[in-house]
């Protein structure tokens, strides 16, 4: 009975044990996947350690973190709340579950979170604007001007202070301060385009429209695709009288999203007014296609269709817009003229003693206003003179009055903290374009409607050795929920089949996609084992090694916030040096260990490439993956090379254009990589213009 006792006791123990080390894998896991922006899948992998251990605090907090990534405020709090019962001193988590309840518009709640965090970190600089920025939310602007302060004592030089609290003094109706705030933000950071955009709305307020013009263009020059920027810069434009630019602007915004019911709205009333009425009829279709409670597009419309000789259709149209607003006179009006056209006469009499008599009601109420009538006469009185409207106001008299965003979504755009990629001291961080995968999966990419291409890919595509086609891409695509089932339940297919080349090489795929990279590195391994000329198995081996790496350096860092992503460059014109990001300093013993293994890594991948390149000299994207990795270790020279023969074998790769150009402009060769970034950009790279326009101004 002892022996067994003890026997049983010890296997307990081993499953204990077996069950720890499982769980750490999953979160590990779940962590890749939360790290490399797969959600779905990272709250998958939470989930089963929540279930296998509830009683631990970090699965929660990550789910968490997913979860505010997928705008599930509510669940992300809830999560938060949970992580902090199990364990309350997971700071982030205090952190985590603010930015939860901020985005509910519990600013209370959010700034008693900010506090809590603040008494673990005490100078937290997220922390502290957030809790400013909570503060400014809900109107407590005292608060938060003490909250700035205390930013800028902690962090004087931190550009995004000063932007977020000119949006304070902007809703106050400051517009002097919040210049001040924007001028001195750009000085310290004069390669964030929002801060243009938001001094730009200063300027526009103080009506001065040729010094938004120059900030929209500064802005625009920084951020091709802000499609806001374009719809601000059309609206001061038609304040200029351009309306040839402004109708430019929004043809621009319609060019990259072709539903944009702003810029629809806004050219249909601008092609409107210079006569093209029939094109003005399809962007008001548009509109009302999107928005079958448009009225004010119902009523445009009827007036186009009205000049054009449409008369049933604009009566149908007037109709609309008369059922929602029945005291809009002169809907009544412009009705009765279409009937007296279709020589309807008796509707159009109708139509004319109902807006007689409806004016004259409406003189009386004026006189002798009562609660319940006051607003809905103001709704139809224009209460101003102004020109535009913001896109919550429905007042049915304002039809013909440009959009402009609600001052909510400027909001958003002003407090907006995300200062990745930020610049400072003059040093451009740019990413480089990442490395090429074989996967099943991409994300669309508007402008870059590229099909990467290649023999020994179209080959293996053509045994239907897999389930499904291999594809080439530099822009993997996170899974859906469905293919993340689908690619579990591949993985258990394969592990029941006899192994072979293809089985291993297929089950790898599976679990590089499900972000298990060790399983994966094991399986490719055993794929090239089984076949040591299988040029594609080097090739994901070393892409997952890549990950796996980058993954391992991202937690490493003390302050993640601040520490930049492998693939990132600060690139100084001119100098021969590559600006750094501080990190925490390890003992000399850690460092020394972790050096070695980095550089082991390395080594591994550079192995699979040389590989690749030995067995297909001909496939580029493995000397363009191997010249990522050198512009990671810093050779330059070396990536270059590679960049250099992946173009030699392909001229129009894009993607290698563009990275060359980064490497050069890091080694200080500031002519020959605008060339390259120049290329980059006129084959489908559009943030390459962005580069060179801040490039040529330092």
């Amino acid at each position: 009975m002892k022996k067994a006792a003890i026997l049983f006791f010890i296997q307990l123990c081993s499953m204990t044990l077996a069950a720890q080390i499982n769980t750490d894998r999953v979160i590990a896991i779940g962590r890749n996947a939360l790290y490399f922006e797969d959600y779905v899948l990272s709250i998958q992998y939470f989930n089963q350690v929540i279930k296998s251990k509830p009683w631990l605090a970090e699965p929660y907090f990550y789910r968490a973190v997913a979860k505010i990534n997928l705008d599930d405020y509510k669940g992300a709090e809830e999560d938060c709340t949970l992580a902090l019962e199990r364990n309350p001193f997971l700071t982030q988590t205090y952190y985590a579950r603010a930015i939860s309840r901020q985005n509910q518009d519990n600013f209370e709640g959010a700034i008693e979170d900010y506090n809590k965090g603040l008494e673990f970190k005490g100078e937290d600089y997220q922390m502290l604007h957030g809790k400013a920025v909570a503060f400014i939310q809900k109107k407590d602007y005292d608060e938060a001007g003490k909250a700035f302060e205390e930013l800028i004592s902690v962090n004087p030089k931190q550009a995004m202070t000063y932007m977020a609290r000119g949006a304070m003094f902007l809703e106050k109706g400051d517009t002097l301060h919040a210049l001040e705030d924007y001028n001195r933000s750009i000085e310290l950071d004069p390669y964030y385009a929002p801060a243009y955009g938001n001094r730009a709305i200063v300027h526009y307020h103080m009506n001065n429209m040729k010094a938004a013009l120059a900030d929209l263009n500064e802005a625009l020059h920084l951020n091709t695709r802000e499609n806001g920027y374009y719809i601000n810069r059309g609206l001061v434009r038609y304040q200029m009288n351009d309306l040839r630019g402004a109708m430019a602007d929004y043809d621009q915004v319609i060019s990259f999203d072709s539903r944009n019911l702003i810029a629809r709205f806004n050219r249909g009333l601008l092609r409107a007014q210079v006569g093209d009425n029939n094109r003005a009829i399809e962007d008001f279709d548009v509109v009302i296609e999107e928005e079958p409670d448009n009225y004010m597009a119902y009523y445009n419309r009827a007036l186009l269709r009205d000049d054009t000789g449409d008369h049933f259709g604009a009566v149908q149209d007037y109709t609309t817009v008369l059922d929602a607003y029945p005291d809009f006179i002169p809907g009544y009006y412009s009705r009765s003229d279409a009937r007296r056209r279709m020589r309807d006469n008796a509707g159009a009499d109708r139509d004319a003693w109902t807006a007689f008599e409806t004016e004259e009601r409406l003189k009386k109420e004026r006189q002798n206003p009562s609660p319940s009538t006051n607003e809905e006469v103001q709704q139809v009185g224009d209460a101003d003179g102004d020109n535009t409207r913001e896109q919550s106001d429905k007042s049915i008299s304002k039809f013909n009055r440009l959009v402009v965003y609600d001052k909510e979504e400027e909001r958003k755009s002003k407090y907006q903290s995300d200062i990745r990629g930020r610049v400072q001291d003059r040093n451009v961080k740019v990413n480089l374009e990442p490395q090429f995968v074989l996967t099943y999966y991409e994300k669309p990419d508007p402008v870059k409607k590229i099909v990467y291409y290649d023999r020994m890919l179209e080959d293996y595509n053509s045994r239907r050795l897999l389930s499904r086609q291999l594809r080439l891409t530099n822009e993997e695509a996170p899974l859906t929920q469905e293919q993340i089932e689908t690619h579990f339940a591949s993985i258990d297919r394969y592990s029941a089949e006899a192994g072979s080349r293809d089985v291993y090489y297929g089950r790898a795929i599976d679990y590089m996609l499900v972000q298990d990279f060790a399983e994966a590195i094991r399986d490719y391994t055993q794929a090239v084992e089984a076949d040591h000329a299988f040029t594609m198995a080097y090739f994901n081996r070393a892409v997952v090694r890549y990950k796996q790496l980058e993954y391992n350096l991202s937690q490493q860092t003390a302050n993640v916030a601040e520490e930049p992503s492998p693939m990132s460059l600060n690139l100084n014109p001119g100098r021969t040096t590559v600006a750094t990001t501080s990190a925490a300093t390890p003992r000399a013993g850690e460092s020394a260990l972790r050096d070695d293994r980095r550089a082991y890594e390395h080594e591994l991948i550079i192995r699979d490439y040389d590989m690749v390149i030995r067995l297909n000299p001909g496939f580029i994207y493995a000397y363009f993956n191997r010249g990522n990795l050198f512009c990671v270790q810093r050779d330059f020279r070396a990536a270059i090379q590679d960049y250099s023969e992946a173009i030699l074998r392909d001229p129009s790769f894009a993607e290698a254009y563009f990275n060359r150009g980064l490497a050069r402009l890091s080694q200080g060769d500031a002519n020959r990589g605008i060339a390259d970034l120049s290329k980059a950009g006129e084959l489908g790279i559009v943030n390459a213009y962005s580069i060179i326009k801040r490039m040529t101004n330092n």
